[in-house]
C-alpha cells in the first residue's frame, strides 16, 4: 500500500485491558493498492471476539503497541486499486470478517481492504442494519447449518441466546424449520426471547439445562447444541444431546479448558467464521442465505443500542461487557 497523503480517524489500543485502553487517533490513510478497495465506513457492529482480543484473551494476540480492532462494518466504496472489478466507487459493501482485525480492523472512518475481505451489501439495507447482519448470521448459518447439519424438525439448544449471534441463531433455526430452544442466565430476557421465536427458554441460573431439554424434547434430547461459552460447562450441554447428536462450539467466553460429556456417541465441532469466509464459495452461500432472509423478512437483526461517533466506542464496549443488552451493538461512524 501507498499512502494518500491523508489521515483518517481510527480506534487503536497500545496495551491490553478493559474498554478504557481504546483510543481514537489520526492514522495514515493508505491508498488502495492492486486488488484493494478504499471504503468509507458508515457503521460498525461490535462482537464479543473484539472484547476478548482487546483484553488479551483471544486465540491470537494483538501486536502492540498500535493494534487495530474490529471485524464488522458497513460502508461505501470510495476508490479501488488496479485489478478490482467486483466493486466500483459508490457501491455499498460490508466487511466479510475474514481477516486479522489487529491489522485490518474496521473501527475507523475509512479503511483500505483487499477485495476478498468485502461482500456486497444487500440492496435496500441501511448501514446500521448491514453492520449488524453479516457476522452474526454468518456465524449462525455457518455453525448450525453448514457445520452442524441443522435441518427441519431438529431441536437446537442455543446458549447466550440474547446476544447478537444468539438472536440471529434463533431466526436462522426458524428459517430452516428447526426448533430453537434458548438458554440464558436469568429470567429477565425470557419474554423477549419467546417473542423473537424461541420455542422454549431455559434460565440456566435457576433451571437445570439437561432436565429442561429432556422435558422439551419428550426425553429424546437435543439434536444440536450451539454454544458460545465452552469451558467446563460444555460437558453439561453434551449431556443434553440425544445419542448421536452434535455440539458446535463457536465461542470461548469461559477461558478455562473445555470439558466433554460422557454422553456418547456424539459429534463435537469447533467453528470459526474465518476459514469459511476466506473461501469464495463460503461467502457466496452465506450471502445468498442472508440476502434472501432479509428480503423475505425472516431474518431481521435485533439491535440493542446504537452509539453515535467513534468516540463512543469505549461506552459501546462497556455495554457489551455488561451482558445487559439484547441483540447487537452498533456504532455509527459517518466520516
Amino acid at each position: 500500500m501507498t499512502t494518500t497523503g491523508m489521515t483518517t480517524r481510527a480506534v487503536l489500543f497500545h496495551e491490553t485491558g478493559g474498554p478504557e485502553v481504546l483510543t481514537v487517533e489520526e492514522v495514515a490513510l493508505p491508498a488502495p493498492g492492486p486488488g484493494e478497495v478504499l471504503v468509507r465506513v458508515e457503521a460498525i457492529g461490535l462482537n464479543r471476539a473484539e472484547a476478548l482480543f482487546r483484553a488479551g484473551t483471544y486465540h491470537y494476540p494483538a501486536t502492540l503497541p498500535g493494534s487495530r480492532l474490529g471485524y464488522e462494518a458497513a460502508g461505501v466504496v470510495e476508490a479501488v486499486g488496479a485489478g478490482v472489478t467486483a466493486y466500483a466507487p459508490g457501491d455499498p459493501v460490508m466487511a466479510a470478517a475474514n481477516f486479522d482485525f489487529g491489522v485490518h480492523g474496521v473501527y475507523a472512518e475509512r479503511v483500505a481492504l483487499p477485495e476478498e475481505y468485502l461482500v456486497a451489501r444487500p440492496a435496500g439495507v441501511d448501514a446500521v442494519t448491514a453492520a449488524a447482519v453479516w457476522l452474526t448470521y454468518f456465524t449462525a448459518y455457518g455453525g448450525m447449518v453448514l457445520t452442524g447439519g441443522l435441518g427441519a424438525g431438529d431441536h437446537v439448544l442455543i446458549t447466550g441466546a440474547s446476544s447478537g449471534v444468539g438472536t440471529a441463531a434463533i431466526q436462522t433455526a426458524l428459517r430452516v424449520g428447526a426448533v430453537p430452544v434458548a438458554a440464558t442466565r436469568g429470567e429477565g430476557k425470557r419474554k423477549r426471547l419467546l417473542e423473537l421465536g424461541a420455542a422454549e427458554v431455559i434460565a440456566t441460573d435457576t433451571e437445570d439445562v439437561v432436565e429442561e431439554v429432556r422435558r422439551i424434547t419428550g426425553g429424546a434430547g437435543a439434536d444440536l447444541v450451539f454454544d458460545a461459552v465452552g469451558g467446563p460447562g460444555f460437558a453439561r450441554l453434551g449431556d443434553a444431546l440425544r445419542p448421536g447428536g452434535t455440539a458446535v462450539l463457536y465461542g470461548w467466553q469461559d477461558p478455562r479448558p473445555v470439558a466433554l460429556s460422557a454422553n456418547w456417541p456424539q459429534t463435537v465441532h469447533t467453528y470459526a467464521n474465518g476459514a469459511l469466509a476466506r473461501t469464495e464459495e463460503g461467502r457466496r452461500r452465506a450471502a445468498g442465505f442472508i440476502g434472501a432472509g432479509l428480503r423475505e423478512g425472516t431474518l431481521a437483526p435485533v439491535i440493542a443500542e446504537t452509539f453515535d461517533g467513534l468516540e463512543r466506542i469505549t461506552d459501546a464496549h462497556r455495554l457489551m461487557e455488561s451482558n445487559t443488552h439484547f441483540g447487537k451493538i452498533v456504532v455509527r461512524v459517518g466520516g
